[in-house]
């Protein structure tokens, strides 16, 4: 986080997808600690492209975005181990048992081995 208590900083983001597909259009925008935030725009609009860039999902065209104060295209195991997302669709997979699910969420958040371990026996 920086110093004055910004959490999220856009700055003329862009994602331009192959074909040309023009995601997001240079924008910006700022959140600070405790601020309840709304991001609305019509389907299309880049919303989801966006909040893609700032889980470290996908990379930026364009742009720079931060995030707790670590950038998002440079530091995004940083990133990740400050912030949490509930996905819009569910993914858990149907071909693994529970157990499994949960250990492939793991090791996708860079949970160590041995934590994992203990953490999954604990559920």
């Amino acid at each position: 986080m920086a110093a004055d208590g910004t959490v999220v900083v856009v700055d003329k983001l862009e994602k331009v997808f192959s074909g040309g597909v023009r995601a997001i259009d240079s924008i910006s925008f700022e959140v600070s600690r405790g601020e309840i935030f709304g991001f609305l725009g019509p389907n299309g609009a880049g919303k989801t492209t966006t909040i893609s860039i700032l889980t470290t999902q996908t990379l930026p065209t364009g742009g720079r975005a931060e995030v707790l104060g670590h950038d998002v295209v440079n530091e995004p195991g940083k990133v990740r181990k400050g912030i949490g997302l509930v996905p819009q669709d569910l993914t858990v997979d149907d071909e693994l048992t529970g157990r499994e699910n949960m250990e492939l969420q793991a090791r996708l958040y860079g949970v160590p081995y041995g934590e994992a371990k203990k953490r999954i026996d604990e559920l």
